[in-house]
């Protein structure tokens, strides 16, 4: 069986205020071309269908229309919820949905959903294990031994029958494999609780021939081939631009899996990052459509550069500064400042600001300043 595995489509989303349902549109449009190309059987949608619990109508309307085109298609389509969807909203009319061949797990309810499909091989089992917490899989196993999130995975795990010998695991968490994270694309959070989800250990899908996992925005193997995350289908972080995104095909045989392939995705628009005088940016724009970040290499700010920037590159999402000289500044700046003293935080601002550091007579004024203005009521 040929089986397309994706994941985190997060329809609905919006990048730096951009809409991306369009960019979606045309990723989505790409991949049906891929399955009439390669003769796909089956599609995996391992999670994050949505980008958000209650996404919006035109979301909705999308993946009607993705799924329609694949049910017209008679391609099966095992799909699970992810934390960033409403589990009971996917699980609205999937009775009705699975006599179409769309089997859809949303709601955890004391184990995973099973269904079989079948190939020349004979039967090939899909465990729908949607995205769960600890207290969840406690609430439905009481008697089972859970204190974290691995625990719960397993738990969960192990109270399904296997029902053919050839099995594949549909599910949307943080593993690893040992003490290793996976790689991050941009758009998630640190390691070990991205999407407040602690880790659970690659360990637990032995005895799956394959495990499709979702969560992860980069596409990689988790420790071995057969345990993989297919990644987002597009960039959904200015950290992302210039990665090659993919949609994971999978060649299962008679004794498992007999290839894996990642066939590259085409955006509708390239998200870049370019650096450097604004003036040179803007001199002679190529490819003015895509989605930019620019950094300036100006010695000074100046004035009016978002809008000198974005007509040239409609599109631009995100403009800083990089004086020549000076190290460069990370894509969030969140972490980069956390923590960190006032005084320090003035002279990092001032420094990529004047490409110069603060001097003695400068530092004790801005402390002057700085105890006069917290002594105004």
């Amino acid at each position: 069986m040929k089986l397309l595995h994706l994941a985190d489509l997060h329809l609905g989303k919006r990048v730096n205020g951009f809409d991306m349902l369009e960019d979606q549109r045309f990723i989505l449009e790409q991949i049906l071309t891929l399955c009439d190309k390669h003769g796909v059987e089956a599609v995996v949608l391992a999670g994050d269908i949505y980008d958000t619990p209650v996404p919006p109508a035109a979301a909705c309307t999308l993946l009607d229309w993705f799924l329609t085109q694949l049910s017209l298609r008679h391609v099966p389509v095992l799909a699970v919820s992810g934390n960033h969807d409403s589990a009971e909203r996917l699980d609205f009319a999937s009775g009705l949905l699975a006599e179409q061949g769309v089997y859809i797990a949303g709601r955890f309810h004391g184990m995973p959903k099973q269904v079989v499909l079948h190939d020349r091989y004979g039967p090939l089992e899909f465990t729908l294990l949607p995205f769960v917490r600890a207290a969840t899989v406690r609430h439905y196993l009481p008697e089972a031994e859970i204190s974290d999130y691995d625990s719960a995975v397993g738990a969960a795990l192990a109270v399904c029958e296997p029902a053919a010998p050839r099995r594949v695991l549909v599910a949307h968490q943080m593993v690893v494999s040992g003490v290793c994270p996976p790689q991050l694309a941009g758009s998630e959070t640190a390691p070990l609780t991205v999407g407040t989800v602690d880790s659970i250990d690659a360990a637990r899908f032995a005895g799956f021939c394959y495990a499709a996992l979702g969560h992860i925005h980069r596409a990689q193997r988790v420790g071995i081939d057969a345990v993989r995350y297919a990644g987002s289908p597009l960039c959904y972080h200015l950290d992302e631009c210039g990665m090659q995104k993919s949609a994971t095909l999978v060649r299962i045989g008679k004794r498992g899996v007999e290839k894996i392939e990642q066939l590259p995705l085409t955006p509708r628009r390239a998200m870049r990052h370019l650096t450097g005088p604004l003036a040179k940016l803007v001199a002679h724009p190529t490819d003015t459509e895509d989605y930019i970040w620019a950094t300036l290499t100006d010695p000074t700010p100046l004035p009016d550069a978002m809008a000198q920037l974005r007509a040239a590159y409609p599109n631009a999402m995100r403009l800083d500064y990089q004086p020549r000289g000076t190290a460069a500044l990370p894509a969030d700046m969140t972490q980069a400042v956390k923590g960190k003293p006032f005084a320090e935080l003035f002279q990092d601002f001032f420094t990529k600001m004047n490409g110069r550091a603060l001097t003695t007579e400068e530092v004790l004024a801005v402390k002057k300043l700085r105890e006069e203005a917290s002594k105004i009521e």
